[in-house]
């Protein structure tokens, strides 16, 4: 069974925010979603880099960010709410300095005002590189 209340194309949404947002900046995409899971992919380089040329902690958390909310709005009636980012938290488990780190959102919690995601990032290696979680709001649109 899935999860998943709104059919986006993973590829149409890659496309739409390559020039347009952090996303597209950072190189981040979209390259999976199972029928509970969201993944994404993003390149460890300059873009990414902190001065000590390793993936800076803020890069991780902004892919965390951008498939925990991405999966909370692929869960919702988008003509009717949306979503907003209440808390993230991230540990930095592992240092990398070149690649892909990959990251893979599950949800622990899909209630009707909240969601909580956790999202793991791993390295080529499949070593662990962060661990984050975040608590996304779901609001009503306004419509009068």
């Amino acid at each position: 069974m899935t999860i998943w209340k709104n059919s986006q194309d993973l590829a149409e949404i890659n496309l739409r925010d390559k020039d347009t947002t952090i996303m597209g900046f950072l190189g981040i995409e979209f390259t999976e979603r199972g029928d509970d899971y969201l993944k994404g992919t993003m390149p460890v380089d300059h873009r990414t880099h902190q001065p000590m040329g390793i993936l800076h902690g803020g890069a991780s958390v902004v892919l965390a960010e951008t498939l925990g909310s991405s999966a909370t709005s692929m869960c919702l009636d988008l003509s009717r709410e949306y979503c907003v980012g209440l808390d993230i938290n991230a540990n930095h488990i592992r240092a990398v300095r070149s690649g892909v780190v990959t990251g893979v959102a599950t949800p622990i919690h899909m209630g009707r005002s909240t969601h909580v995601w956790e999202i793991n990032i791993v390295d080529e290696q499949q070593r662990k590189v962060c661990v984050s979680r975040i608590t996304m709001a779901i609001l009503q649109h306004n419509n009068g």
